[in-house]
């Protein structure tokens, strides 16, 4: 048996491979992750949904609490404003609205589940 990695799990070393939300409704945040960034979703019983959102996996957790702060996950757009609108569309809350920063611009959003995002594009 060898017990060097595959070239893909080389490449993966380090790298974050899947990221959890906790998640008031499961069923909620794939409404919401679907209709805004079209993510694909498999269900592991009633409190756990996988996701792909074409590049990244992770999770939505029913049994884990919903709170404020820790880590802030980034995802980009090419059209910030379309993004800002499908986001209000489908029922989510805007946090901060959309400001520049060097390198671009971006928004914070609070998910129907109570999870802190944020979408940034290029100026």
């Amino acid at each position: 048996m060898s017990t060097t990695p595959s070239s893909q799990q080389a490449e993966q070393h380090h790298r974050i491979d899947y990221i959890e939300f906790p998640a008031r409704d499961t069923g909620e945040a794939k409404r919401f992750y679907g209709d805004v960034f079209g993510w694909s979703f498999e269900d592991y019983g009633p409190a756990y949904t996988s996701f792909k959102d074409g590049r990244l996996n992770g999770g939505f957790d029913a049994s884990l609490p919903v709170g404020k702060g820790g880590v802030l996950v980034v995802l980009y757009s090419k059209d910030l404003e379309a993004t800002h609108a499908k986001v209000l569309a489908a029922g989510g809350r805007i946090v901060k609205d959309t400001f520049s920063f060097p390198g671009g611009k971006r928004f914070h959003f609070a998910d129907p589940t109570g999870n802190e995002l944020a979408v940034w594009t290029e100026p």
